[in-house]
């Protein structure tokens, strides 16, 4: 496309309401740009990785921050402004194609409104949200509003077939963008079984739960010392969280090393015997480094009252969901408990049947994640190309 000169320079709005949308958009821009040439231009929403690649977003994302249902009521009237914000600027700007990446609670309200008022504008959605864990009939509902979706998880494409969503690709996670730093040399396997082994503590990279779940870990890891078994904890975090990650360990009775920064995370993630570790995207971040884990996940009883009654999955944690079998064990809400996850650490530290099936099963995962050797942004471009006719 980049090549017709007698065409008008390609205009793609974005939408990304979260961090994790905004490194997505970032790859996609990048991408795209690539593909199309320097003259197409980017506008719409989104954080600082998208503004390195040139993007002036509508307003700082760092406002749409939100987990969890009981954060949300109080700010709904900044968070319907800016929805309404969000579908006149892209009406107004009549783009080749309205890109929505993540976050649906923002981004499909802004592609219904749009779609109702100007049908003639593509919409491609990048990331699936969960209707494999609840809400399946958002999948049908979507093929009103949704040209195209690029999938990031590999049974994403037959999941939405099944439920009569919008026509689908598998374009590939970003983690398959890392591996190469994810995989260890060979002085980093050999520390995987030296003596003490290093155990990687995660217990998450939000304030919320750092707060809810420092304490049980820290209690979990006391309670492995005192039954005798050494290990070098080491916990990863990010530069903002820090100093809450200091003071939420100040009392543990074995202090972890803590790191700050991606590089000092990954080197971790090379040498790491086992790891304990927060539900979420992190837990296939370890998967595909070859880390066994145990993870852990605590909500509000109001949000888990509602999780009870919608998740229909067997499991919450993806490397599992992508494996087809539960090999991670998950202690959830009241089995979050120090007692519980003490002994299964201890499994996964040591030479035993469960670590082996972690291992075995996580070797597995790149060869069902494999994109045939192309970036998943470059995966991504090409849907949003092909969107735009």
């Amino acid at each position: 496309m980049s090549g017709d000169n007698t065409r008008a320079a390609p205009k793609i709005f974005l939408v990304a309401a979260e961090e994790s949308g905004d490194r997505l958009g970032a790859g996609l821009i990048k991408a795209l740009r690539e593909r199309l040439g320097v003259a197409a231009t980017f506008s719409g929403v989104g954080g600082s990785h998208m503004a390195e690649q040139g993007l002036t977003s509508l307003f700082p994302t760092d406002e749409l921050s939100i987990i969890g249902l009981v954060a949300i009521p109080r700010r709904l009237p900044m968070i319907f402004r800016r929805i309404r914000e969000t579908t006149e600027a892209v009406l107004a700007a009549k783009p080749d194609a309205l890109v929505i990446i993540d976050s649906p609670d923002f981004t499909h309200r802004v592609a219904r409104r749009v779609r109702a008022r100007d049908p003639s504008i593509p919409i491609v959605d990048y990331v699936s949200p969960t209707v494999w864990v609840w809400r399946p009939g958002r999948a049908r509902k979507m093929r009103g509003y949704v040209d195209s979706l690029l999938a990031v998880l590999p049974f994403e494409v037959d999941v939405h077939r099944k439920l009569g969503g919008p026509p689908c690709r598998y374009v590939g996670h970003p983690l398959l963008d890392d591996l190469g730093a994810l995989m260890p040399n060979s002085e980093e396997r050999a520390r995987r079984s030296a003596h003490p082994p290093l155990l990687l503590v995660l217990p998450g990279s939000r304030r919320s739960e750092i707060k809810r779940n420092m304490a049980i870990f820290g209690e979990t890891l006391r309670l492995l010392r005192e039954q005798g078994v050494a290990f070098e904890p080491v916990l990863p975090t990010v530069p903002h969280l820090v100093e809450g990650v200091r003071a939420a360990a100040a009392d543990w009775p074995v202090q972890p090393r803590i790191v700050v920064g991606e590089a000092d995370k990954k080197a971790a993630f090379r040498s790491a015997r086992a790891a304990l570790a927060k539900s979420g995207t992190v837990t296939l971040e370890l998967a595909l480094a070859g880390v066994p884990m145990v993870t852990a996940y605590r909500v509000t009883e109001f949000e888990a009252f509602i999780a009870r009654r919608v998740i229909q999955t067997s499991s919450i944690i993806l490397a599992n969901l992508i494996l087809g079998e539960n090999v991670i064990p998950e202690f959830l809400q009241q089995d979050f408990k120090a007692e519980n996850l003490a002994p299964a650490l201890r499994d996964v530290l040591a030479d035993t049947p469960m670590r082996q099936r972690q291992v075995d099963a996580f070797a597995r995962l790149e060869q069902i994640m494999s994109t045939g050797g192309k970036r998943p942004s470059e995966l991504a471009a090409d849907g949003v190309i092909a969107a735009m006719g």
